[in-house]
């Protein structure tokens, strides 16, 4: 007896229901979400918008900056002479400025970075007598607003005759009790227990396992705690507002609101374009944090994936 197989009893309708899988079976990959490609697009405008104005306002001088539009560009651009004259101001004291935050966030990065590393470390692979007490004391800390700590941190200073020198930005940036807590949570998975006892095995001591094995696994984790940390002491301004007197210390953020009060007071050496040397100024000062992120992106995004998430 001849019998009639599935395929062949199958009718065009039902081919045709069985050729389209309906929403509910669609490749994840070939769904689309209206309502969230909006919500994302407005999201990067309002990151985004900001950086573009600052783009557009450094072009222009003071006077353009409120004849004309703000999101475009004047008659007569001049990006080129607003960057040559915020260098040669004041005799060229923003490039002292410049300097001095690449001195103050790169040493503050690389000192909290590596002693955040250190502490992380010790708290994930080693258990001593008040370990749950001092890490708690480390996540308590994380809550206290830097604000809070600025008047007690320049009386401190100021005993120790450290006010008015850039140690006075620098070892406050040094401690990262965030950073600490990310590198502990990081050290957790990034450095296996096995692989430390077999380098003790082999006569390693413990100073050499950290610099030598354990520093290695957790280069991920020690440059996002590097990249918060430079974002924060490039930004910080209470803290060297009231640390220096100096001009020639000041910091980007110092120096600029500096400018920006002689160019509202109109102070001694006020100019009438110091608005747009402020403007200009503000966007050189963004350009090396971009640069930094740019560069450090893939080792950012590990280290954040593999700190955040503990397996």
């Amino acid at each position: 007896m001849t019998t009639v197989t599935p395929a062949a009893a199958t009718t065009p309708t039902a081919r045709r229901v069985e050729a389209d899988p309906g929403p509910s079976r669609r490749s994840p990959a070939r769904r689309r979400s209206t309502p969230l490609t909006i919500a994302m697009l407005a999201v990067l405008a309002y990151f985004l918008l900001p950086l573009f104005w600052l783009l557009i306002a450094s072009t222009k001088s003071t006077q353009d900056l409120f004849n004309t539009f703000g999101l475009w560009f004047s008659h007569a651009p001049q990006l080129l002479s607003n960057i040559r004259a915020t260098f040669t101001q004041d005799d060229g004291v923003f490039g002292r400025w410049l300097l001095n935050t690449v001195l103050y966030a790169g040493a503050s990065a690389l000192g909290a970075a590596l002693l955040a590393a250190a502490a992380g470390y010790g708290f994930a692979k080693y258990r001593f007598r008040g370990h749950s007490a001092a890490f708690n004391l480390v996540l308590g800390a994380i809550m206290i607003p830097t604000t809070a700590l600025a008047i007690p941190t320049y009386l401190l200073f100021a005993k120790a005759g450290l006010v008015n020198t850039p140690w006075a930005v620098i070892l406050p940036s040094l401690i990262s009790p965030f950073g600490l807590y990310l590198m502990r949570i990081y050290a957790e998975d990034a450095v296996p227990d096995s692989l430390i006892e077999a380098a003790r095995m082999d006569g390693a001591g413990e100073l050499r396992i950290f610099c030598t094995i354990a520093l290695r696994l957790l280069a991920p984790g020690l440059v996002t705690v590097l990249l918060f940390t430079l974002v924060a002491t490039w930004n910080n301004y209470f803290l060297p507002l009231i640390m220096l007197n100096d001009p020639n210390l000041y910091p980007i953020t110092v120096g600029l609101s500096s400018w920006a009060a002689q160019a509202q007071n109109g102070g001694a050496g006020a100019s009438s374009d110091m608005l747009a040397l402020v403007v200009t100024g503000s966007l050189i000062s963004v350009i090396p944090l971009v640069l930094a992120f740019l560069l450090l992106q893939r080792y950012w995004q590990s280290g954040l994936a593999t700190g955040g998430v503990k397996q």
